[in-house]
Formats: C-alpha cells, sequence, structure tokens
C-alpha cells in the first residue's frame, strides 16, 4: 500500500523518481525499492515524505484514505454551506495549521461544533 500511494503522489506532482529522490535527499534507488514495495523506509524518511507530499503518515500507510487533516475537517463540514465557506478561509491561516492537526481523533459531528465556536470567536472579534 505505502508504495502505491507514494508512486501516486510522485506521479500526480509530475515527478521523476530522481526528481523526487533529490528533493527528499535520497537515492533514486532507495526510493524505487520504496515504490514497488521491496523496502519501507525509516520513521523520519515516512515523516519526511508524508510532509513532503502534505499527507499524513496513516495515509501513506493505508490506515485511512483521508491524505491530510484539512480533508477530514473538508469532509465533516461539506453538509452546512456557511461552515463549508468559513472552512475555506481559515484552511489558508498558518496559524490555524497546529489546531487542525488536533481535529485528528475527533468525529465529524465534533469537527463541527469546533469550527462553529471558531467562527462564534472570529465573528465576535470582527464585530467587536
Amino acid at each position: 500500500m505505502f508504495g502505491e500511494r507514494l508512486s501516486q503522489l510522485r506521479k500526480e506532482k509530475g515527478l521523476t523518481q530522481e526528481e523526487l529522490a533529490k528533493a527528499l535527499n535520497m537515492t533514486r534507488s532507495s526510493l524505487s525499492l520504496y515504490e514497488i514495495g521491496k523496502r519501507d523506509p525509516d520513521t523520519d524518511t515516512l515523516k519526511k515524505i508524508a510532509d513532503f507530499f502534505n499527507v499524513s503518515t496513516d495515509y501513506l500507510l493505508g490506515q485511512t484514505d483521508i491524505r491530510n487533516q484539512a480533508d477530514e475537517i473538508t469532509q465533516a463540514v461539506e453538509d452546512d454551506p456557511e461552515l463549508a465557506e468559513f472552512w475555506n478561509d481559515l484552511k489558508q491561516r498558518e496559524d490555524l495549521k497546529l489546531l487542525f492537526k488536533q481535529t485528528k481523533k475527533l468525529s465529524p459531528k465534533a469537527i463541527k461544533q469546533v469550527m462553529r465556536i471558531i467562527k462564534a470567536i472570529e465573528d465576535e472579534e470582527e464585530g467587536g
């Protein structure tokens, strides 16, 4: 599963194995072995790959189909147009990235509640 996901992400970015290996500071042969499933990366390399592609390590390892926390939040609020629009603005903010990582263990309902609280605070600050 890891190799398939790695190969897919690399191709989505339009990178050759050589280009990705250089970006990750590894050899092309190591990357090739990961992609064909003959070798697994160590923890640090796994984290480096996840950061490079902006996906979770869980996604890389096939434990979830949700690529990152932003996608999980998007799915949780997609049935509420007001929250969805608010989320589209929020997800660009660097100061809130850590907060989004904390939603990992929350249900979609809880994520919506958190989003409503953040929106209420933002609305109050803008109006006050």
